[in-house]
């Protein structure tokens, strides 16, 4: 590996929609050495020729079996030593979340969490989802560092997002039982590093579409690096994009000197 890593992670909202909103002129223009992205809402095929287009990267793509849903895909400049779809639970297989890549110095885990849904509808399986999550994740961080990045569907403290009080164990995103999901990966022993580099900065991830909330910054941070407690010499700067538009989501960035 070279001695400056540049990731962005992206939950694009449909990776073809983004393609026809300039994804491939951000994607030059922020020009990462490894590049994360959710919910492609793509098959393989379609997420390989977009991975040709943006020429130089390793395509490494998860797609849910459902057509036009979820779906995870990383984009790398440097080769990786091994790749895993999936856990090995059947339940959490079915859907194209997770994609763990096997670097020199560590592991990158992008991951697209199930939402909790309307109603709450789904808190119990994502309680379950988290769980068997936090397991994986001990166990890839008893053999060398982890990088765990993406969507996590989770606000994790009332900074996060902007009405927190209204949406308290009521909205899907901000539940104690999220954030106590959320919880276990610090208290496993990673931390958050955008909150590491800027404890008090009030800034957003995420807007929902319905109600034109990116206009008036009604936002959540939902979208997360973190990063092996161990490691955490090696993280130069942690940084949310949103200036860049293209998906209900922007981008965000981690630098690394290895």
């Amino acid at each position: 590996m070279g001695n400056s890593i540049k990731l962005i992670s992206w939950n694009v909202n449909g990776i073809r929609a983004a393609v026809g909103k300039d994804f491939y002129n951000e994607i030059k223009k922020l020009d990462p050495d490894i590049l994360c992205i959710q919910e492609t809402k793509a098959q393989d095929d379609v997420v390989n020729i977009i991975g040709k287009e943006l020429k130089g990267y390793e395509v490494y793509v998860n797609s849910a079996e459902k057509k036009g849903y979820s779906g995870t895909a990383i984009f790398s400049k440097i080769k990786a030593n091994s790749s895993r779809n999936d856990i090995g639970i059947t339940e959490h297989d079915q859907e194209g979340r997770i994609i763990t890549i096997e670097y020199e110095e560590f592991y990158l885990v992008n991951v697209y969490v199930p939402n909790a849904g309307q109603g709450l509808k789904r808190l119990d399986y994502r309680k379950e989802w988290d769980n068997a999550l936090l397991d994986y994740l001990k166990d890839l961080d008893q053999k060398k560092p982890v990088i765990f990045t993406g969507d996590f569907n989770v606000a994790h403290e009332p900074i996060d997002l902007a009405r927190p009080k209204q949406n308290y164990n009521k909205t899907a995103g901000y539940t104690q039982t999220e954030i106590d999901g959320f919880k276990g990966f610090l208290n496993m022993g990673l931390t958050d590093t955008f909150r590491y580099f800027h404890r008090d900065k009030v800034q957003y991830t995420f807007w929902n579409m319905r109600f034109n909330a990116r206009a008036t910054n009604v936002g959540w941070r939902i979208d997360y690096f973190l990063v092996s407690n161990r490691f955490l010499n090696h993280v130069k700067q942690a940084y949310i994009l949103d200036g860049i538009m293209g998906s209900d989501h922007c981008p965000i960035g981690l630098e690394l000197e290895l």
